[in-house]
């Protein structure tokens, strides 16, 4: 079995889910952190794993076969992303769905010229679920297919909340409408906004003497994230955050509804129920770095989304294993 020897690019949740995942991954080494703190001050729960400062990431570009970057798409990933891809090979998790085109072609430019390859918006929405829609689509053309989120936290929502100015710390769930689900899940193909199949609840813990009304309407209308929403604010202590919502979880749904004959109905839905959102987004990460150190030996280049890669790449398991016990 190869080794594909994996650094992590922020010590954040995302960071440390990555973190996790890698450690039970046999064939997958972790073996250094990158950060934007002071290296001194991150504790790692990998021991031996060196932390050293972002500024440092070239000295080590050769010691490094993948790069896992953990930080947010808001503001981090777009500028990040493609500067490492000049030096590594990347896997990146950035969600804002408008915005992946852009990040893609900025991204493969940056790979195809540095030789590189690398995979970006992976995790499971983007990720699992744009390939639950995939096939959903492929296999029933004839019918409609539904996304609905949580209950849960948002770590790319909530990040986003964290960076306007006077916000000290924040939550952010997202939820779905039950009438609307319960309509998709009917078969009734219902015709919905975005803001028809779900609200955003924001708890948020503001800096002292922050303009509250300020925080608000700027959270209510940033575009592509609160905006085309119904969204509430609601201002908590840090100790109401800490105590009511410390964990992370989140969840959601792909349906597909759609017809093979006139009056003859289907319905495909993909679910999942997730304990901690960054565990799960950094064991897809995680999956994705074995592909992607796959992928550059072979000699691949330029950038993939998970509708490139196949299957198999992501699994340690060896084609015949596949064949014998998952197909």
């Amino acid at each position: 079995m190869e080794t594909t020897r994996i650094a992590i690019l922020g010590y954040g949740n995302l960071g440390r889910g990555i973190e996790t995942a890698l450690a039970k991954a046999e064939d997958l080494e972790l073996v250094a952190v990158f950060t934007r703190r002071d290296p001194a001050s991150v504790k790692l729960a990998s021991a031996d794993v060196p932390v050293y400062a972002a500024s440092e990431l070239a000295a080590h570009a050769e010691e490094v076969d993948v790069l896992v970057l953990g930080g947010g798409s808001a503001t981090d990933l777009p500028g990040q992303t493609p500067e490492c891809a000049k030096l590594f090979n990347i896997v990146d998790s950035f969600d804002t769905h408008a915005h992946i085109p852009q990040h893609f072609a900025a991204v493969d430019a940056a790979l195809r010229e540095s030789g590189h390859v690398g995979a970006i918006s992976m995790g499971w929405d983007p990720g699992l679920f744009s390939l639950a829609r995939v096939i959903g689509n492929s296999m029933l053309p004839d019918g409609a297919d539904y996304t609905f989120w949580g209950r849960g936290v948002s770590q790319g929502h909530s990040d986003a909340i964290r960076r306007i100015p006077g916000v000290k710390d924040a939550r952010q769930y997202t939820v779905p409408v039950p009438a609307a689900l319960e309509a998709v899940r009917n078969g009734e193909n219902p015709q919905l906004t975005d803001r028809q199949k779900h609200t955003r609840e924001c708890y948020v813990v503001a800096e002292e003497g922050a303009d509250l009304a300020a925080i608000e309407q700027a959270i209510v209308t940033m575009p592509n994230y609160f905006e085309p929403y119904d969204t509430t604010v609601t201002f908590i202590s840090q100790e109401e955050l800490e105590a009511n919502h410390a964990g992370i979880p989140h969840g959601g749904s792909v349906i597909r509804s759609g017809q093979t004959s006139d009056g003859t109905q289907h319905t495909v839905e993909f679910s999942l129920k997730l304990d901690s959102n960054p565990e799960f987004t950094g064991s897809v990460l995680a999956a994705t770095a074995r592909a992607i150190g796959r992928l550059s030996r072979e000699g691949v280049t330029g950038c993939k989304t998970i509708f490139d890669i196949a299957p198999a790449y992501y699994s340690p398991l060896s084609g015949e294993e596949l064949r014998s016990h998952l197909l």
